[in-house]
């Protein structure tokens, strides 16, 4: 068990709009995707009744950031300190596996936190996937909401909580259902005018993306499982990746117990790496799960990625 455990968190998530009959969550013109990630930090922090002095690593994990250099770590970093006039002696990067960020983010901070590197991560997620979506694709562009989410993450003292076990598979032959072609090298922002403005757009095969998941994700759960050496009893709740209208009879291909594990897509849509997070954070403020409960962070995101860890809280 990698000791590692849950001090705080906090989330921030614009007014809720109306589209095509379901609730989302979409910011205005007059925010930004930094105004939503700080925010959501700073809530993690005071939730924690820490400062920013007592950070040690600061792991940004949204799927799409706010620009190509710096990381987006940086650049929430240097907006939680004041523009660095706060005493601040965090490392910051960012870690990405688009919508299953998050969880590859606690696994590197577990991983510091276990051997000792670290005693305070801040780690945040979020997105404004709204900003990237294409009108034409009716699918998607119902889909998605915006939203930040942070966790305060501390080397546990005790045995009994941290990480029990992760896994992470990538299968390239569906690398290209679902991306973001254009803006960085290898079609980059000066060829816009010239070229598809359909490249710089979420653009998403969902069928496709759908069936190869379906393919690939018995074998990985029951390999996670059996890494893990967890039953499927020993889990009290599974919180998935709320990807789609799909997730519920994928849930149920999984043998996945229907009162263990959140399905809340109808509610929020869509929100890429807050997708997880916001859901955790949920379920602890509800008191669904607390100390001593297992629980499975999971999902899958643009690759083909599959992505699981196990913590014990």
């Amino acid at each position: 068990m990698r000791k590692c455990e849950i001090a705080g968190w906090g989330s921030w998530l614009p007014d809720p709009v109306t589209i095509a009959g379901e609730t989302r969550y979409r910011i205005g013109d007059d925010l930004s995707q930094l105004d939503m990630l700080a925010s959501a930090c700073e809530r993690a922090l005071a939730h924690a009744g820490i400062g920013v002095g007592e950070v040690d690593l600061v792991l940004g994990a949204s799927a799409a950031g706010l620009q190509p250099i710096p990381c987006t770590a940086a650049l929430v970093w240097e907006r939680l300190t004041g523009r660095g006039t706060a005493p601040a002696h965090a490392a910051a990067f960012d870690v990405n596996s688009t919508c299953t960020s998050f969880i590859t983010a606690v696994d590197v901070a577990s991983r510091y936190l276990d051997a000792g590197d670290y005693e305070t991560v801040l780690v945040f997620a979020g997105d404004v996937g709204s900003r990237y979506l294409n009108p034409a694709q009716k699918e998607s562009y119902e889909l998605f909401s915006d939203a930040g989410v942070a966790f305060v993450l501390r080397r546990s003292s005790s045995e009994n909580r941290g990480v029990l076990a992760s896994r992470q598979q990538t299968w390239p032959a569906y690398a290209h259902d679902t991306e973001i072609r254009g803006g960085l090298s290898l079609l980059p922002s000066r060829e816009y005018a010239d070229g598809s403005p359909d490249d710089y757009l979420f653009d998403m095969n969902g069928k496709k993306a759908l069936l190869g998941m379906m393919r690939v994700l018995p074998e990985f759960f029951e390999g996670f499982r059996e890494r893990a050496g967890l039953a499927m009893a020993d889990i009290d709740l599974w919180v998935p990746h709320q990807a789609s209208a799909a997730l519920g009879p994928m849930l149920d291909r999984l043998r996945i117990p229907r009162d263990r594990r959140v399905d809340d897509v109808k509610l929020y849509g869509n929100m890429v790496s807050a997708s997880v997070p916001l859901m955790l954070a949920r379920a602890l403020e509800s008191r669904r799960v607390g100390r001593g409960s297992t629980v499975v962070l999971c999902g899958t995101a643009a690759g083909l990625t599959a992505n699981a860890l196990a913590i014990k809280l």
